[in-house]
């Protein structure tokens, strides 16, 4: 995940803050001097860190700090507002032309960045506000690129446009821009080819579609993980042919984040949208805000509650019935299916830890809180069951579970200990519903917590 070390050493220089009663100049500085050393190990552009450091130090010398309540806490609100500052303070939206007008946009970035699949992922965006979308398939180079998207369009149910590789991009972006008309098209989304590396050739052709159609927006697709190298990608781009927003991809990798700090404090050009997966879903709109959160250790529960929002399929009689079956200690094995199904279309519990507050996100720990094989074993448990037995666990004898053990592939005891856990979750919601004190941590209720119980 990104940030991992440049949040865990942030969160040393505050614990050593807020131990202390009153803050001198010196404190400050000597703190100031191990923020700078840590945004620059995370690559962040070294004007942008001086600069960032400069404001923060001015500020937190202030009377109003040093003879306040909590002058710790009060650093860690001018840092945290500097930050949000510094990638742009304000959420920016793609801005869509008005009326039955067509929005036209150009999607550019290198080849490798991720360009193919951010362009099918933004028309899922588009398609949750309303919005029609044509997908135009402009690389003519990569007969790859071209299949690429017409898969990824397809998976997201949205129409693509291709002509093949025997005609120019900008013929093609024309032809697809006449055909969205006819066919009732609000958004045309054109998909380029990249390079290795920035060259003439392919500034030339974004040019070419630029002089024979009207686009509204050129979106950058830069790689996260390339650190300052998508920094000075962007600041090219933008120069030679305008940029009027970026797109990270890889910010799931191991990228230490530099990229995010640095592009609007160097290019000008806010950030509309973080790619954090694979799948098509996994992409979110850019909150400076929330990421200055994040990037803080503060957590980021909004950005959660809207995962949840667009993941969860269940509609809310059976929300209800569910809530109402765990009240009861009636929470069935069908249901544990069902919860796993919705942690895992929000991206698993490792994703939903590092947007808590307070849980920390270094990938270590997360790792060592959760563990996925015990998951998988869990899982391939409750399929082995056969429906009445996942409805009535009370069926649940020896012979059955003998079968339960071989079909999922593990031994007999670990069939009884998951089965003992789940009746003791049980139990532990049935009084939790009737107005009981719960015993154990904030997730003894989740599955595959080393020493924990389930998400019941």
């Amino acid at each position: 995940m990104a940030f991992e070390s440049l949040t865990e050493k942030l969160q040393n220089v505050f614990k050593s803050l807020r131990g202390k009663g009153r803050l001198t100049e010196e404190d400050v500085k000597l703190a100031m001097k191990e923020v700078k050393m840590a945004l620059l190990e995370a690559d962040v552009n070294f004007r942008v860190v001086k600069q960032f450091v400069k404001s923060v130090e001015e500020r937190a010398i202030g009377q109003d700090v040093m003879n306040g309540l909590n002058p710790g806490q009060m650093v860690i609100k001018i840092v945290n507002e500097e930050m949000i500052a510094l990638m742009g303070s304000e959420t920016t939206e793609v801005a869509f032309q008005p009326g039955k007008s067509i929005t036209v946009i150009l999607m550019a970035g290198l080849q490798g960045a991720g360009k193919t699949t951010a362009t099918a992922k933004l028309a899922g965006k588009f398609k949750q506000k309303g919005k029609k979308s044509l997908l135009v398939a402009c690389d003519i180079y990569r007969p790859a690129a071209i299949e690429q998207l017409q898969i990824n369009g397809k998976k997201q149910e949205v129409d693509v446009f291709t002509m093949g590789t025997d005609h120019k991009p900008w013929e093609i972006a024309t032809e697809a821009l006449a055909f969205a008309e006819k066919n009732g098209h609000n958004v045309v989304i054109l998909d380029t080819a990249g390079r290795l590396h920035i060259d003439e050739d392919m500034m030339q052709e974004l040019q070419e579609i630029k002089e024979h159609i009207a686009v509204h927006q050129t979106l950058l697709v830069v790689d996260a993980m390339t650190g300052q190298d998508a920094v000075n990608v962007a600041k090219e781009f933008n120069e030679k042919v305008g940029v009027d927003g970026v797109i990270l991809s890889k910010m799931d990798g191991d990228t230490r984040g530099g990229a995010a700090l640095s592009i609007k404090a160097v290019t000008g050009k806010p950030i509309l949208y973080v790619s954090m997966g694979e799948k098509l879903a996994d992409m979110e709109q850019f909150y400076p805000d929330r990421m200055a959160n994040r990037i803080l250790g503060m957590g980021d529960v909004l950005s959660l509650i809207e995962k949840a929002q667009e993941s969860i399929d269940i509609d809310e009689e059976k929300g209800r019935e569910m809530a109402g079956r765990m009240k009861k200690g009636k929470f069935d094995f069908e249901d544990y299916l069902e919860s796993m199904k919705q942690m895992r279309n929000m991206g698993g519990l490792s994703s939903i830890f590092s947007m808590l507050p307070g849980m920390g996100v270094k990938a270590g720990d997360l790792e060592g809180m959760v563990d996925e094989k015990q998951l998988k074993h869990m899982e391939a448990i409750v399929l082995s069951m056969t429906v009445e037995e996942r409805r009535n666990p009370k069926l649940l004898n020896p012979r059955r579970k003998h079968r339960i053990a071989k079909g999922a592939g593990v031994d007999i005891a670990v069939v009884n200990r998951f089965i003992k856990q789940f009746e003791q979750s049980q139990k532990m919601m049935k009084q939790f519903g009737g107005g009981g004190k719960r015993r154990g941590g904030m997730f003894g209720g989740f599955p595959g917590m080393k020493g924990g119980r389930f998400p019941f």
